[in-house]
């Protein structure tokens, strides 16, 4: 990119300096999420305070939209792209494990689940986006895995109770990753608010006809329930979703999702001092081991190719 474009890029990387510090920015948003959703549920139920959470979100969008009227996609097909990758995101995933948080689910537990999306990537991206994950990226993603599972096996307050809650966030681990795939393999580079308003308003239509046919619409509001529905649409939906999906547009796939093996233990600790969730001393190893393995995946030379050619912006 170039200093036309207003993007200036980091000395020596090439790289913008906004890519550079997107991963530690997602990783804090994101994690956190897991601790605040599970707040937030105790003040309405999970389909509630998901329509609530993107109406407020297109409530914010719709107006910057208008204003800077970003240039939109020239083809139809790239709505039905956005589109897609926000039924996987913004539908299935946050209401499976919002669902789960309603049943008991701890925020650590559902984290550790959701981490091992780089090993589920990782044996899908070679036959679906061309990308090659050599032998020590995968080191890298196990030594991740295991030490994020360290993190929360450590914790008594993590024990899953019922296997239907297990599945549900089984559920949200495979919705998370078939749209970073379907984003790597069909996605074109689209701004922001374009993408996030689409896949927001996919998000509050197939949400809001669920919190009306199955809850009752009860909402407790109170200063608690405001300040997690500001993280949830200002933090998660408006910033962390952006910078995944654009972290996924510039790196491959496997790369980008061992960032998740980091969660987990960024989750623990947040949960441990915003809902008193306890964080065993021996829960400080894992934290390093994970990190350990994805400093590993994350910033070892591996060579890729694409089995296809990328989409041109539409």
């Amino acid at each position: 990119m170039s200093e036309r474009a207003g993007v200036v890029p980091a000395a020596g990387t090439g790289k913008p300096l906004w890519l550079l510090a997107a991963p530690f920015l997602f990783l804090l948003l994101w994690s956190g999420g897991f601790a605040v959703a599970k707040v937030g549920i105790l003040y309405t139920g999970p389909f509630t305070l998901l329509a609530w959470r993107y109406g407020f979100v297109l409530a914010v969008l719709l107006p910057l939209l208008a204003w800077f009227r970003p240039p939109l996609p020239r083809r139809p097909r790239a709505y039905v792209d956005l589109a897609v990758v926000g039924f996987f995101i913004q539908v299935l995933y946050f209401n499976l494990s919002y669902f789960a948080f309603r049943f008991g689910i701890s925020a650590g537990a559902l984290a550790i689940i959701v981490s091992m999306q780089p090993i589920v990537v990782g044996l899908v991206a070679p036959a679906f986006t061309g990308e090659r994950v050599g032998m020590l990226r995968w080191i890298g993603l196990l030594l991740g895995l295991a030490g994020a599972a360290l993190v929360i096996t450590s914790r008594a307050a993590m024990e899953v109770t019922s296997p239907g809650v297990v599945l549900l966030g089984v559920g949200a681990l495979m919705a998370m990753c078939a749209g970073a795939l379907y984003e790597k393999r069909f996605g074109a580079p689209q701004h922001p608010l374009v993408s996030n308003t689409v896949q927001c308003a996919v998000g509050f239509a197939c949400t809001l006809p669920l919190a009306l046919l199955l809850e009752d619409g009860h909402v407790d509001w109170s200063l608690p329930l405001i300040a997690v529905l500001f993280y949830l649409v200002v933090g998660n939906s408006l910033i962390a979703i952006s910078l995944y999906l654009a972290m996924i547009r510039a790196g491959e796939v496997a790369k980008v999702s061992a960032l998740f093996f980091l969660v987990p233990p960024c989750s623990a600790l947040i949960a441990w001092g915003l809902i008193g969730e306890a964080m065993p001393l021996v829960a400080w190893a894992g934290m390093a081991l994970a990190a350990g393995g994805v400093a590993l995946a994350s910033l070892t030379r591996i060579p890729w190719r694409y089995r296809f050619r990328r989409r041109a912006p539409r």
